[in-house]
């Protein structure tokens, strides 16, 4: 019997791609990229540890499907991180992988060319200069992990991890968690619950091993020593979870597991209720909480575009409307811009007491 009667059967192509190594070798990190990296990794564990007293603010579109505007959104960005550098550490979301619960776009790494031809190996070379053009600039990048692979082309780029909702409870994200070299947030689960990011954060922050591949493209067992920089992240669930009655309820559970009360707020997805413009009450409730003493608070995640809102992916690509999100809908830049401003202005003198 022919071994290939029951091997691959689905399987209707196999193209492959260069080693990670190949990869990074053609689009090398140096200069003032690999400056901004070191300097994100630096700034936002500092604050994880407390040596900075500063709140990280990941945001940006809620994904890349183009990197011109992506470029164009990163130029506005980068002067307002300069200019709220004092208050904020403004970290650019620059998600290139969107989980699936059933069918749809996949983001750029997958589909780079919005049209189902998956042209994986051309994702990940636009995706990678994209990275190193952002940290030119002199901002830091947060990514979601999603594959368990692509972090070997690209986290060597990356100053902020997160976990989604939908992948916090995998065994295999912690795994690859606790071996990530940046800081990762883990998402509570999408029914709102709290005991899965815990538990996630118990486990990334130990020893593990897992199955991987190495620069050099070659299938290894990796062992590592667990990191040390994981945090909650509170995305809302059935119900919001922003509010100071949740964020001390998860201040109580860190607590009980013996793990750092570093706590993220994400002003979208369930604590937005789906609508991009709540993300403005959250944003001024977490505020709030700052000024009225809360110190568990670490950050907070925007959603923000140049344009507001989102579009379907229309049949004629050159129908794409210009700085609008094709995944979930965004604040535009000029709402981002004053929003954050006013944030800065009103933590300025709770930071300058701490």
């Amino acid at each position: 019997m022919d071994q290939r009667e029951n091997d691959n059967l689905h399987i209707v192509l196999q193209e492959e791609l260069p080693s990670p190594r190949e990869l990074k070798e053609a689009m090398p990190v140096t200069g003032a990229a690999l400056q901004s990296v070191l300097d994100g990794h630096k700034g936002v564990k500092n604050i994880l540890d407390r040596k900075d007293k500063r709140l990280i603010v990941v945001v940006g579109p809620c994904s890349i499907h183009n990197v011109e505007e992506a470029m164009a959104y990163a130029r506005l960005l980068q002067p307002l991180a300069e200019e709220l550098k004092d208050s904020l550490m403004l970290v650019m979301r620059v998600y290139f992988e969107k989980p699936r619960t059933t069918v749809g776009w996949e983001g750029l790494i997958y589909d780079p060319n919005l049209d189902n031809t998956h042209r994986i190996e051309q994702g990940l070379r636009t995706g990678r200069q994209l990275m190193l053009d952002i940290n030119s600039l002199g901002l830091p990048i947060a990514v979601e992990a999603l594959d368990l692979i692509s972090p070997q082309y690209l986290q060597d780029l990356v100053s902020w991890t997160a976990i989604g909702a939908r992948t916090t409870e995998s065994p295999t994200h912690r795994k690859l968690s606790s071996g990530i070299s940046s800081a990762v947030g883990f998402k509570n689960n999408v029914d709102g619950s709290l005991t899965v990011a815990v538990n996630a954060i118990r486990s990334a922050s130990s020893a593990n091993s897992f199955i991987s591949i190495t620069e050099a493209g070659k299938v290894a067992a990796f062992r590592t020593s667990g990191n040390p920089h994981c945090h909650v992240i509170l995305r809302g669930g059935k119900t919001p979870n922003y509010e100071a009655e949740f964020v001390q309820r998860c201040e109580e559970d860190l607590k009980k597991a013996n793990l750092p009360v570093n706590i993220m707020v994400d002003c979208s997805h369930g604590n937005s209720q789906k609508n991009h413009n709540k993300q403005l009450d959250v944003l001024a409730s977490v505020t709030q909480q700052i000024v009225a003493g809360n110190e568990s608070i670490i950050g907070v995640m925007l959603e923000s575009n140049l344009c507001e809102g989102n579009q379907p992916i229309p049949d004629d690509l050159e129908e794409i409307k210009y700085g609008v999100s094709i995944t979930d809908a965004c604040i535009n830049w000029e709402t981002t811009e004053k929003a954050l401003r006013e944030m800065a202005a009103a933590l300025k003198p709770v930071l300058a007491r701490r």
